[in-house]
C-alpha cells in the first residue's frame, strides 16, 4: 500500500469511534499477525461486511497508524490467508491530533464462506456477532457452499414438522441445538441437519450465537 495519503477526517472519525466496536465495525491498534486479522475479516465478509479501523485502541483511543508495514499485514491476511482473496478497500483519515487512521473495508462476498487460515494448517470459516470473531456452525458453512452450487431447495414434511417444532421453541430469541431438534422431530441427527441447511437456505430458520453456542430459531 503506497502513498496513501491522508484526507481531513477528524470528526468522521471521532463519530465511528463512538459507535464503539459492534457487528461492522472492529478497532485494530497492534497489527503483527496476519492469520489473527484474517479471521476478522473473514467474520465480517461472512456476514453483512465491515470495517476496520487502524490505529484505533479498544478503549476507542487515536493512537494513530504506526507505519506502512501494518497496511502491509493486513493486505497480506487478505490475500494469502483468506480463501478466497478478499479485497479491500483502505481510506486513510487526518484525525484527532493530526495522527492517521486507516480505514479497512471489508465487503460481504458474493460466494461464502471466506476462510481463515489457522496455524495448524487448517481452514475455517468465522461469522462476525456484535463484536466478536465467532467460529461458524458448520451447518452455516454447508449452506452457504449450497447457495454457491444453486441447489433447488423444496420444503419436505421433515422441514415441516422442524419448523412448526422451532415455532414452538424460539419465543424470547431461545432456540434449539441440532440435536435438541433431531431429538424432538424423531428424525436422526443427519436427517435433522440436512433439513436444518435447506430451511437456512430457504431463509425459513436462521443460526443465532446464544454466547456460548450457535442455536437455531425461525426466522422472525
Amino acid at each position: 500500500m503506497k502513498d496513501l495519503r491522508p484526507i481531513k477526517g477528524k470528526y468522521y472519525i471521532a463519530g465511528l469511534i463512538a459507535e464503539g466496536e459492534h457487528e461492522h465495525q472492529d478497532f485494530k491498534y497492534s497489527i503483527s499477525d496476519a492469520r489473527k486479522i484474517a479471521r476478522s475479516i473473514s467474520a465480517f465478509a461472512n456476514n453483512d461486511g465491515g470495517r476496520l479501523l487502524i490505529g484505533v485502541k479498544d478503549n476507542g483511543t487515536v493512537a494513530g497508524v504506526r507505519d506502512e508495514e501494518d497496511i502491509f499485514v493486513v493486505e497480506q491476511a487478505a490475500s494469502l490467508y483468506c480463501r478466497p482473496e478478499v479485497e479491500l478497500q483502505f481510506t486513510a483519515f487526518r484525525a484527532d491530533m493530526g495522527l492517521t487512521v486507516i480505514r479497512a473495508e471489508i465487503p460481504r462476498v458474493a460466494d461464502r464462506p471466506v476462510l481463515a487460515s489457522e496455524p495448524d494448517g487448517r481452514w475455517r470459516a468465522y461469522y462476525r456477532v456484535a463484536d466478536e470473531n465467532i467460529l461458524a456452525h458448520p451447518l452455516m458453512v454447508r449452506m452457504w457452499q449450497q447457495e454457491n452450487d444453486g441447489i433447488l431447495l423444496r420444503l419436505d414434511d421433515t422441514g415441516r414438522n422442524i419448523t412448526t417444532i422451532l415455532e414452538q421453541h424460539s419465543s424470547g430469541g431461545r432456540g434449539l441445538s441440532v440435536a435438541d431438534i433431531a431429538r424432538l422431530s424423531h428424525v436422526s441427527v443427519m436427517a435433522a441437519e440436512e433439513a436444518i441447511i435447506r430451511l437456512a437456505g430457504m431463509g425459513l430458520v436462521t443460526f443465532v450465537y446464544d454466547g456460548s453456542n450457535f442455536v437455531i430459531r425461525t426466522v422472525d
